[in-house]
């Protein structure tokens, strides 16, 4: 989905519309690891976990065209790439307390 392009495509309902963008693990992940600052391509490989390459560059690249996250592509031998969120992808943070909060929430009452 590419919220910036195409916003006559999105859900008519908001709940949706918030899934569509950043429904996948990948996504949510992604944002959790940019919440703290910069982080270049591996930084995010290996906090994200056992997510491959391609399926990296593939969420990161929706989630810039959707106004999520930041690229900035620096003009060095070898080129050094940086991600960030964007100020509207900053406005996620709450969501993401909220998703950290009621996970613990969980595990305390019903993991064994």
């Amino acid at each position: 989905m590419d919220a910036k392009n195409d916003i006559n495509s999105l859900p008519a309902c908001p709940v949706e519309t918030t899934l569509t963008l950043i429904g996948s693990k990948w996504k949510v992940l992604i944002l959790r690891d940019l919440i703290d600052g910069k982080k270049r391509f591996g930084e995010l490989k290996r906090s994200v976990g056992l997510v491959s390459q391609k399926v990296l560059t593939a969420q990161l690249r929706e989630m810039e065209a959707d106004g999520l996250v930041i690229r900035t592509v620096y003009a060095e031998v070898p080129p050094r790439v940086e991600y960030e969120l964007s100020e509207l992808g900053m406005t996620i943070k709450p969501i993401l307390d909220s998703l950290w909060t009621w996970g613990e929430e969980y595990k305390a009452r019903y993991a064994k």
